[in-house]
């Protein structure tokens, strides 16, 4: 991994500590040059007439995502953002009185919202399946859940804190075994950990590109399998999504294109592309190593440290770290780090319910490390956590 070029590719490691990746992460140079370019285009020619001539920018994205997951290009859908995607899924499966989601106590605010609405409005059942004794989605647990009224598995593969990555393939092979769709939340994985849907066996993936694959804001994809795409209903189409064929009749795109509107990012989608191209050439394999060895060398650091307690969860760790300071809230440690020009956040029990009112935690600090930060930002990071 050349760390000289992809700091000098990255504009904002000159003004700012950025360990806040688990938020968004900071664009490279050849991402920011290509979303600009085509916004300077639309300016200068019109949207329509620029995104005629993006078509092969365009047509990469789709290339990119394809061997980013491992997947056919009609399996795949470029939206608005990763809810957006997760929901085209969810809210597309037809799932009525008495049926039942399976889902993890690490499960996302977003995504346990649209459970209990479609609780409320359709009938559904939740379920919660155990964690195991490393904090982890328990698949074997999961498995002695099944039962006929089991409509889909939705699990969250790297949570928005707490530091696990959950067994997404463990659950992909229950998930086949017992012939249920299987959604996965792949928000905060994308980017930082080789996501490959055949190995993982999952039916859709939702992800966004501004996290860990340090695209654009306002980007997100959807991977829906060929074998489950007549099994969805996309919960509303456009003219894009479908042709109006007849006074009385439409027709549906025959891919997964069909999840997609006709108003989007262009510039966005664009950027994304070359985002998951840049992430490709660094290689998926290598930023999961460095990001999980700069993850898991700052735990040990900060865990030896009188009064800071590192709330991390999971057999297999990613790179964000949740921790607390005692005596201190999460708004004031943020706010001392911000004075000291290193971006860190908070997260509340608001944001995943479940686990931290389980843990008895109302809020922790959040930061999610990547291959561009250093171990000398590190050590800045570990003076400031000293002082406090």
């Amino acid at each position: 991994m050349d760390m000289d070029r992809i700091r000098a590719e990255t504009p904002g490691a000159e003004k700012v500590i950025h360990l806040n990746n688990c938020g968004a992460g900071l664009m490279p140079q050849p991402v920011l040059d290509a979303v600009i370019a085509h916004l300077r285009l639309e300016a200068e020619i019109g949207g329509y007439e620029a995104e005629d001539a993006a078509a092969a920018a365009l047509d990469n994205t789709y290339g990119a995502l394809g061997k980013l997951l491992n997947c056919g290009l009609d399996e795949l859908a470029v939206v608005e953002n990763a809810t957006v995607a997760w929901d085209m899924a969810f809210y597309g499966l037809p799932m009525g009185p008495g049926d039942v989601v399976l889902t993890a106590v690490s499960e996302y605010a977003s995504n346990y919202i649209a459970y209990l609405q479609r609780a409320a409005r359709d009938g559904i059942e939740i379920r919660v399946v155990p964690n195991d004794n490393t904090g982890q989605t328990d698949a074997a647990a999961l498995a002695n859940m099944i039962d006929d009224r089991v409509k889909l598995i939705s699990i969250t593969h790297v949570p928005t804190n707490g530091g696990l990555i959950n067994p997404a393939a463990a659950i992909g092979k229950v998930a086949r075994d017992a012939g249920v769709p299987y959604l996965l939340d792949a928000c905060q994985s994308a980017g930082q950990i080789p996501l490959d849907v055949a190995a993982i066996g999952c039916d859709m993936l939702s992800a966004t590109g501004r996290k860990f694959l340090r695209g654009p804001r306002g980007t997100g994809f959807l991977y829906v399998r060929d074998s489950m795409l007549e099994r969805l209903d996309p919960p509303f189409l456009d003219l894009h999504a479908a042709a109006w064929t007849a006074p009385e009749q439409y027709e549906m795109l025959p891919n997964a294109r069909r999840f997609e509107n006709w108003e989007n990012y262009v510039a966005g989608k664009v950027g994304l592309g070359v985002a998951v191209d840049y992430a490709l050439e660094i290689g998926l394999d290598a930023i999961a190593q460095r990001v999980q060895g700069l993850a898991d060398g700052l735990r040990q650091r900060m865990a030896a440290l009188p009064g800071i307690t590192v709330q991390d969860l999971g057999a297999e760790k990613s790179g964000i770290i949740s921790f607390s300071v005692a005596d201190r809230s999460a708004e004031q440690v943020a706010g001392t780090f911000a004075a000291a020009n290193i971006n860190i956040s908070t997260s509340s029990a608001q944001s995943t319910q479940q686990d931290m009112h389980h843990r008895g935690i109302a809020m922790m600090n959040r930061m999610g490390l990547h291959y561009y930060n250093t171990e000398t930002e590190l050590d800045r990071f570990m003076d400031c956590l000293e002082a406090i």
